[in-house]
Parts: structure tokens; C-alpha cells; sequence
């Protein structure tokens, strides 16, 4: 039993907000499904399959770990034996990511594996004209992100990066109030995260046979297997590979992506950036065009923005508003009694953004996003140039740690500025 076009769109109803009508680049041989394919099948790949499953045609999966990529096509296919009204069984598994790039039924990919692996799976994505999801950050290095941001248009396909704090409440209406100047002028933000990677000096463990080492190091250097890089079977945590600069950005990268997104969100810098990156009091600070400061902490409240009418913090699942000294809305977690999140946003929001001037973009559901931009072929939530410019401000704060030396940017030519910076920073030294 295949799902209609019609069921489809019924199924997709309550997660989008657009008409969602099926582009005919869609595979006919699924009824009509939009068909995909999944790269990196880790512990996020399980989270992404039971969100996409349901609504798509899972056709492939793709791991170097052969108890991963079979674990995952085995999910896939009792869950469409489960729910035969939602797809058809027959996932196939590969090792290489380039046979399933190459399959011509295959009109998306998601992906979903180390930093270091990003681009380059998007980028022969997009060549062979498949639209694409992409956990964050978007890249590994500023050179990277350029290269996706211009292959997207050059491919005029669709991207969606996994930033999913933009279709959160808290994050919208926080992000709102500070657009519409609720706080008054901004003075400076401060977002919290932990700091950059470090260069990988791990010891040399035993192989296990069923992994392709090889391919798992990419273009990174060649180095001895450990496991705390890749570890074996079906593991339930995220790996440390991020905390190494060969293959993630560390906490800069992971969360700094998070809410250096968010923090440009409020300050409305999705298509621009900072234009330095310096050390102020020892504190890494990427500075705006406005003038706004961003300061890294590494103790906070998540994204908090200071006006010189009252402050505005925001985090997942925690929201507080001061204006002028007073707590207009509060939740910080299970301290925060007789209340909610969602009551405390509500709150703040009935009261200062009814008649707003500036909305933003509302969604609330990012996979769901994703499957209306494909049909609509409009921009999501958090596209090419949302996820790219992330990156690219992550990638100049770890820069700044890695050389401690001030950088300017030019976030119109996306290149150093000011005689700083070196473009050996922009990318990377890649193994054949």
C-alpha cells in the first residue's frame, strides 16, 4: 500500500504552513513521496529518521560502520512493514556515500555525519541536483561555507541546516522583541558555549573489523583508529570526534552554532556577519557592523541580549524579559513554579507584539520546513545563507583562538579584511 499524493499532502497538513504541491522532480515510482537518502548514521541519525520517515520515502542509508548503516536500514524498513500507508520496504545500505548520491530515484539527502565530512557530501549533492538537509554546522571551515552557499544557487536546490532553535517559540518571540526595539537599543550580547578544539593526539586502539577507517578520516589526516573518535556499533552517545579540530569545531562549532544563529537572528545579521573577531579582557568577542559586541561565556543563560531598556535571555525550554527593571515574563527551568515556558513566551508576547512591526519567520516544525521549501521551492527557515554565515562566525571565532590574533571581516566579499587573517585560515590541507 503506497501513500498517495493526496495523502501526503494530508500527512504534511499540521507541519507546514505553506500549499504544499509536489514538484515533478519527485520519483513517480513512489506514488508520488518525496524519496531520500541518508548520510552518517550515528546517534542524531536516529532522531532525523523518525522525523522524516513518516512524511518520505527513506530509499538508502549510508554509514562506514556496517553495524550502524545496517542497524538504520533495518529500522527503515520495519517501520514502513509497520506502517505500510507511509512507504514501501526495500532500503538499501551503502558504505560509500557516492552510490547513493548517485541514484537517480533519490531526491534528497540528509546528513548527518562528522564536521569534517559536510561539505563535501553536500556539495556532490547539489552537483547531481538533490536538495538537502544538513545537521550544524553547515562546514568545517569558511572556505566550505562559501563553496555551499554559491553551490546552492549555482544547483538552485533547497537547503535546510538542523539549526532547529528557529522553529522553537522562545527563540522566535525573543528574537522578535529584540527587532522590535522592546529593549531599546542593543549594548552588547552574550552567548554561552564552551570553547574550540584542539589538535588530535589520541592513542592507537586495536581495529575491530566492519569499519572503513579510510573513509571515516575523509580528507582529514591519516591517522591511527580510536575510538572515541568512531566508536563501534550502535552507541547512545555523541561521539567526541567535535572536540578535534581535524574533524569538528568543539563547542564553538556544536553549540556556539546554536546561539551565534540565534544572536544574529536578533540582531538581524542572517545575511551578513561580524566584521571582527578580537580578545577583549581575555573574553572571545565577534563585533557587528552595528557596533553590538558578541561575547562567548562559558557560564550563562544561553543567548542573552542587554538593551538600554532591559535585557532579553532565551534558551531551550527557559525565557525571561526585564524591561526597565521588571521581570515581564519568566521561566528558568523547574525553580520557575505555577508556570510554563510556553506561558511565560505567550506572556510576553500578547503584551509587546501584537501589533509588531517586524515578523519574523514563524515555523514549528524544522523537518516539516524543510519538506515545504522542496514542494514550494522558497527558501526554509534556516537555508544556505542562515547556516552558511553561522558557520562562517563560528569558524572566525575558532580561528581567533587558534592564532590569537584580531581579524576583520568583510561579510559582503566573505574574505579577511584590513590586512588580517591568512587565506590559509579559510580552508584546510586535504589528504587525496
Amino acid at each position: 500500500m503506497e501513500t498517495t499524493r493526496r495523502d501526503f499532502i494530508k500527512t504534511l497538513a499540521p507541519l507546514v504552513v505553506v500549499p504544499f504541491i509536489l514538484p515533478s522532480c519527485i520519483n513517480s515510482k513512489h506514488s508520488g513521496r518525496l524519496t531520500m537518502g541518508f548520510v552518517g548514521m550515528g546517534k542524531q541519525s536516529h532522531h532525523l529518521l523518525s522525523r522524516f520517515a513518516p512524511e518520505v520515502q527513506i530509499l538508502a542509508v549510508c554509514d562506514v560502520d556496517t553495524t550502524r548503516r545496517t542497524d538504520a536500514q533495518q529500522w527503515v524498513d520495519k517501520f514502513y512493514t509497520d506502517n505500510p500507508d507511509k512507504g514501501t520496504v526495500g532500503c538499501k545500505a551503502y558504505n560509500d556515500y557516492r552510490e547513493l548520491i548517485a541514484r537517480k530515484d533519490i531526491d534528497a539527502v540528509c546528513i548527518a555525519t562528522p564536521d569534517h565530512w559536510h561539505a563535501t557530501v553536500i556539495l556532490l549533492a547539489l552537483q547531481n541536483g538533490k536538495d538537502v538537509f544538513c545537521e550544524k554546522p553547515l562546514t568545517h571551515n569558511i572556505q566550505e561555507a562559501i563553496d555551499v552557499i554559491q553551490g546552492v544557487d549555482k544547483h538552485k536546490r533547497i537547503l535546510q541546516t538542523g539549526s532547529m532553535q528557529r522553529s522553537a517559540k522562545e527563540f522566535r518571540v525573543a528574537c522578535e522583541l529584540v527587532r522590535n526595539g522592546c529593549i531599546g537599543k542593543i549594548d552588547h550580547v552574550e552567548a554561552t558555549f564552551s570553547g574550540p578544539p584542539v589538535l588530535c593526539d589520541l592513542p592507537e586502539e586495536a581495529m575491530e573489523p566492519g569499519l572503513d577507517w579510510n573513509m571515516w578520516l575523509g580528507a582529514a589526516p591519516m591517522r591511527p583508529y580510536n575510538s572515541i573518535l568512531s566508536p563501534r556499533g550502535i552507541h547512545t552517545h555523541f561521539p567526541a570526534w567535535r572536540n578535534y579540530r581535524e574533524y569538528g569545531t568543539g563547542g564553538v562549532g556544536d553549540w556556539g552554532a546554536h546561539h551565534l544563529d540565534i544572536t544574529q537572528w536578533g540582531l538581524g545579521m542572517d545575511d551578513s556577519g561580524p566584521v571582527e573577531a578580537y580578545f577583549n579582557n581575555g573574553e572571545a568577542t565577534l563585533i557587528y557592523s552595528s557596533g553590538v559586541p558578541v561575547v562567548r561565556k562559558d557560564k550563562g543563560f544561553g543567548v542573552h541580549f542587554f538593551g538600554s531598556d532591559g535585557e532579553v535571555m532565551v534558551n531551550r525550554g527557559q525565557f525571561k524579559v526585564v524591561m526597565k527593571g521588571e521581570t515581564i515574563a519568566a521561566y528558568v527551568g523547574k525553580d520557575s513554579k505555577d508556570t510554563t515556558c510556553a506561558a511565560e513566551v505567550q506572556k510576553a508576547e500578547d503584551r509587546f507584539l501584537k501589533d509588531a512591526k517586524i515578523k519574523l519567520y514563524d515555523c514549528t516544525n524544522h523537518y516539516g520546513d524543510f519538506l515545504a521549501s522542496v514542494s514550494s521551492r522558497k527558501k526554509p527557515i534556516a537555508n544556505e545563507q542562515v547556516g552558511g554565515r553561522t558557520a562562517i562566525s563560528c569558524h572566525l571565532m575558532n580561528q581567533l583562538y587558534y592564532h590569537n590574533e584580531t581579524i576583520k571581516w568583510d561579510p559582503a566579499k566573505l574574505c579577511f579584511a584590513g590586512g588580517t587573517g591568512n587565506p590559509a585560515w579559510l580552508t584546510r590541507e586535504k589528504r587525496d
